[in-house]
Order: structure tokens, then C-alpha cells, then sequence
């Protein structure tokens, strides 16, 4: 075994485990497991950090899994370029690391595992055998960093095309275009391309006949209204029945996380409208409270009013969207047009306050880019008249019809367990009557201080359910934002803070200090200390978060950002096996997805 921890750090963690509670599963996995085979790192993401040796990680993935109330969620798996970091102080040597972040519901807590891996040894045991999530999480990590993982079902490329060469994430591969030759396309690369599309049903386990039938294959997508996006899924079919299938994704893939490691922490906060592109400052939000943890800034009271309201705007926004375009997919048309007309409301108060509609870029490192804008209010005001009876239309003229009811109703239905299995979050989970919102169970930007209900269902998510509990959530929504009108406070839109505003232009023209500062904040941006950081929100379509890694620079060194639709599409098989290509098109309107959320 590989003794993870230097010697002359022995004596301060054994000072750390005994202040460490007792009950705590840092002192559980050191007792179990012997602390010379952890190394416990401390940092702002809010839970504990424990590296251990690749050979123990199946069996602390086994205990973390068995205990009496287990860290049942593998919320997020990927993996980190260690080679050019340069803080990394009492952190065991490794080239490059996979980290693994679990979550207890019960507990409501959540613990990250990293295991630390030198250059001529990329291999880790895989964990689809104790989380069939960690199927999509070990391929892409494969795919963006070259780590392979033993036993691995299939471990073939998922978001890069099957012929690109390399694995971009790591640090030695350019992040700019301008860095390559000019791209070309002729019709021998094009046929070739068109070759790496074709799917091959041996390659996946999959038989082309058996004694009785010969399948058929069907690709469904990438081009296809039914599909909601650049998503192409291959059903192996008898008759209309799927027998199996094979969701396929990339096609929306934009190299966020590469970007996040080239722009500064600031001129970044774009990007973040686009993750997932109907939740405009839904995405900012766990963006610009992860980088504020690691600057250690604090913002007014009036700030995080701001945030809220501006978060639900657009939940709102997305949930009409998700709701009319569900009724579609079942068969009537008339209500997406009604959604379009009331999601234009929200746009014009979005744009009356930030300049902008679907993607504002609105939010700040430490506040806002401004001011409520005179007038704000009476727009609010009209809003929150017109959108309860019209959400009420939706219910009692489409949503209520028995010919929807009967046919979403038990469609694409699984439990609590199998949500957890597949680290389905957000309504898809909520169905099942677990009660998880993170606004409640882990309130972030004064999120406390609401009044509002978190709606669950009565035990098995399906169609139906799923988009019910989101009406509920619309009039959630409402009743905040109503809480949001009646008590804004008075007060500044931004921090003070030196990392967040620039001096005064008063004292920059009489101070060269304060002129070098003012300068360099805004050409370079700001410098945040070396640290790590996690942020956590719920989004339109579950939880979102960003996982940032500071090296003590103007930029991230890692920017991982965890998507709630990236683990939905990847259920959509275990859900949908037997049931019918009409049932299948149903299901996909009921998870509430857009690709931008899932390939990034």
C-alpha cells in the first residue's frame, strides 16, 4: 500500500481526528480504515475531503454505502489534471486525481473521495456494480482525461465524436482554437466521421435476432422534434416494444469546464447563462457563491433578495416552457402558444431590470451589475395578477383531460430507490415522495427566510406525476416572488469587498497604489486564493453546482460543473425497457431537459 501521507504531517492529523466529533464519518473511515491509508484535506466546500488508495476504493465505496444511514447518492464522479498545480501542500503527490462525491439523504450530508494517480498508472477499479450512475460519470472522465477504469462495461468515448484524438480536459491540450490548423472537411473525412456514427449493436451487448424475432434498430434523433435537442437514442425494437436502448450525446458538447480554465473568474459569468440555456441567472447563481466562498466575500441582505427573485423568474420561465411543450408531446398544441405569450411577460420584466432576456449575465462576483431599475415593482405586481389563473387554465383545460391523464399516468414510472440509483434529482425525485429541495434542506442566498412548500409525490415517479409537481412548484414560485415584492430591502446592490469592486475613481486619481489596484482588477480581473469550493442549488431541472479549484490566480484551475440532466438522460433505459415507442416519447417530455445541461 502507498502511505498517502508525508511523515511529518502524522502528528497534525492525529491533532485533527481528536477534534473531530464522534459520531463524525471522517473518524468512522479513519478508525475503519487506518489513517495511513487517508489523508483528510481541508477546504470551503462545505464537506469533507478524503483521499484514499486506489486499492481501498471499492471497499470504502462499499462502507460508505452500508452504513445505517448511507451515503446511498453518487451525486457527481470525474476527474482533476494535477501536473500544474502549484499549491498542493499537505495533499499526497499524484499527476492526476478522481474524485467521488457522495451524498446521505438521511444525514444530509455529503463526503468527497479522491484518488490520487501518477502519470504511468491511470487505472481505478470501476463503481457500476455498487452505482450504476458511475457508467456515464467513468466514461466521460475516460473520455476528457485518459483515466481508465478496470471492468468498466463499455468504456468508450461519450462526449468527444469516437474519432477524436486526445482527452481535452488535461493541461496539455490547447483551449483555443486559434491553436490548431485550420479545420477542413472533405469527403474522406466526412465518410469517415459518418462511419464513427454508425451504431454497432454487438459492441453494446446487444443481439440482431433471437430464435423467434429478428430485431429492427431505429434511430431516433439526433435530428427530431421529439427528441428536445441535438439527442440521438437508438432503440433495439420488436415490433413497436423497446427492447433495449442507447441514449447518445456530445452533440451540444462546447467545452464549458475547458473554458472555465481560460477566462478570467469574472469575464466566466457568461458562460454560465448557457449551461442550461432556459435558466438564464438560475446558472449564475452557484457560480458566483462558490467563487465568493473561496474570496471569502459576504453580500448585502439586499443582494440576496435580488438573487431569489430573479432565480424564480426564471424557474417560472422554464416551467411553462416544460409544461406546455409535455402537453404537445402527449397531443394538443394549443397551450404552448398560451406559454410562449405569458413566458413573454417574464422576459419583458427580465429585460426592464437587466438589459437582457434569456441571458443576462446579470449576476456579480460579490452583488449585482445594478440597481432595481425604477418602476420594477408595478411590472412584478402585474405579473404575479396575471399568472395564477392562467397557470390555473393550464391545469383545468389540458393538464386535467382524461385522454393526457391516461396517457402519462404510470408511463415511465420507477421509486425512490431507483431515483437515488441514477442520481435523479428535482421534481423526477420529488415524485417519489423524497423530500429534497436544496432551497430547504441546504438554503443559500437567504432562501430561509421564505415561506413556500416543497411539493412531493405519493411514492413512484411517472409522466404525470413529474409535470404536476412542477405546476405546484410555478405557484411556489409566485408565493415567493410575491415575498420578494413586499420585502425588499433598501441598501446596496454589491459588496465592498476589494475582489469584487474596484476603488473609487476619486482615490485612484490621487493614489498610484489604489491606480495599480483599480488597473490590474480590471484588466486582469481579480486574484482569489488558493482553495477549493462547491456550490449546490436547485435549478429549473434539478440540482446544479459548481465544484471550483483556485491555484491562487486570475482563473480556475478546475472548473467541474455537475448538471441535473446529464444523469436523466442516462436512466432513460432502465426506465423504458418494454414499454412502447409511443410510451418512450412521453417519458422524454416528462424529464425536463435541454442537451446544453447535459453535454456542457
Amino acid at each position: 500500500m502507498v502511505n498517502l501521507i508525508q511523515e511529518e504531517n502524522i502528528p497534525l492529523l492525529k491533532k485533527e481526528l481528536k477534534n473531530l466529533e464522534k459520531d463524525s464519518i471522517i473518524k468512522i473511515l479513519f478508525d475503519m480504515f487506518g489513517e495511513e491509508l487517508c489523508c483528510y484535506q481541508s477546504s470551503l466546500t462545505g464537506f469533507p475531503i478524503i483521499w484514499v488508495n486506489k486499492k481501498l476504493l471499492l471497499d470504502v465505496g462499499k462502507f460508505l454505502y452500508t452504513l445505517s444511514s448511507p451515503y446511498i447518492m453518487l451525486y457527481d464522479l470525474h476527474g482533476i489534471d494535477e501536473r500544474l498545480r502549484f499549491h498542493r501542500d499537505k495533499l499526497p503527490p499524484a499527476d492526476f486525481s478522481v474524485f467521488y462525491h457522495l451524498i446521505s439523504i438521511e444525514r444530509n450530508s455529503d463526503i468527497m473521495i479522491k484518488v490520487p494517480l501518477s502519470e504511468d498508472d491511470l487505472i481505478v477499479p470501476t463503481l457500476t456494480n455498487l452505482f450504476p450512475n458511475a457508467n456515464w460519470y467513468e466514461r466521460e472522465t475516460w473520455d476528457m482525461f485518459g483515466i481508465v477504469f478496470d471492468k468498466h462495461p463499455n468504456l468508450t468515448r461519450i462526449i468527444m465524436p469516437s474519432t477524436w484524438q486526445g482527452h481535452p480536459l488535461r493541461k496539455n491540450y490547447s483551449a483555443r482554437a486559434t491553436e490548431y490548423s485550420p479545420f477542413f472537411l472533405n469527403t474522406t473525412k466526412e465518410d469517415l466521421e459518418m462511419e464513427g456514427l454508425r451504431f454497432k449493436p454487438e459492441l453494446w451487448g446487444m443481439k440482431r435476432k433471437n430464435d423467434n424475432v429478428e430485431f429492427m434498430f431505429l434511430n431516433l434523433g439526433p435530428n427530431h422534434p421529439s427528441a428536445h435537442g441535438a439527442f440521438r437514442i437508438i432503440l433495439q425494437l420488436d415490433g413497436e416494444n423497446i427492447v433495449d436502448c442507447v441514449p447518445d450525446i456530445g452533440y451540444h458538447h462546447r467545452g464549458a469546464e475547458k473554458m472555465g480554465e481560460r477566462q478570467s473568474w469574472h469575464s466566466y459569468i457568461p458562460y454560465t447563462d448557457r449551461i442550461e440555456y432556459l435558466g438564464g441567472c438560475v446558472n449564475e447563481m452557484p457560480y458566483v457563491l462558490a467563487v465568493e466562498k473561496l474570496a471569502h466575500i459576504s453580500v448585502p441582505e439586499k443582494v440576496e433578495v435580488i438573487r431569489v427573485m430573479m432565480s424564480e423568474l426564471f424557474r417560472i420561465n422554464s416551467h411553462l416552457l416544460y409544461i406546455s411543450t409535455f402537453i404537445q408531446d402527449v397531443g394538443c398544441m394549443t397551450p404552448v402558444f398560451f406559454a410562449f405569450t405569458d413566458r413573454q411577460k417574464i422576459y419583458d420584466l427580465i429585460e426592464a431590470i437587466t438589459g437582457a432576456r434569456m441571458h443576462p449575465a446579470w449576476f456579480r462576483i460579490g452583488g449585482v451589475a445594478n440597481d432595481l431599475p425604477k418602476g420594477w415593482n408595478i411590472l412584478l405586481r402585474e405579473f404575479l395578477n396575471w399568472m395564477p389563473k392562467r397557470l390555473k387554465y393550464y391545469v383545468t383545460m389540458a393538464l386535467k383531460n382524461s385522454i393526457l391523464i391516461n396517457r402519462s399516468k404510470g408511463i415511465a414510472a420507477y421509486n425512490k430507490k431507483e431515483a437515488l440509483e441514477w442520481g435523479v434529482t428535482g421534481a423526477g425525485l420529488r415524485a417519489t415522495g423524497l423530500n429534497f429541495d436544496i432551497r430547504k434542506m441546504r438554503p443559500y442566498s437567504g432562501y430561509q427566510n421564505y415561506n413556500f412548500d416543497v411539493p412531493i409525490g405519493t411514492g413512484i415517479s411517472d409522466a404525470y406525476s413529474r409535470v404536476m409537481i412542477k405546476v405546484e412548484e410555478v405557484y411556489q414560485s409566485l408565493f415567493i416572488l410575491e415575498q420578494c415584492l413586499n420585502n425588499m430591502p433598501e441598501g446596496p446592490f454589491k459588496s465592498d469587498h476589494p475582489l469584487s469592486t474596484p476603488p473609487s475613481k476619486e482615490c485612484v486619481l490621487q493614489n498610484i497604489d489604489t491606480m495599480i489596484t483599480h488597473f490590474l482588477q480590471v484588466s486582469w480581473g481579480p486574484v482569489i486564493p488558493e482553495n477549493e469550493s462547491f456550490q449546490m442549488i436547485e435549478a429549473t431541472k434539478g440540482i446544479n453546482s459548481y465544484y471550483l479549484i483556485s491555484d491562487g490566480g486570475t482563473m480556475s484551475y478546475r472548473t467541474r460543473i455537475r448538471t441535473p440532466s446529464f444523469p436523466h438522460l442516462q436512466q432513460i433505459p432502465s426506465v423504458i425497457r418494454g414499454s412502447l415507442i409511443s410510451d418512450l416519447i412521453v417519458y422524454l417530455g416528462s424529464i425536463d431537459f435541454v442537451m446544453s445541461d447535459v453535454d456542457r
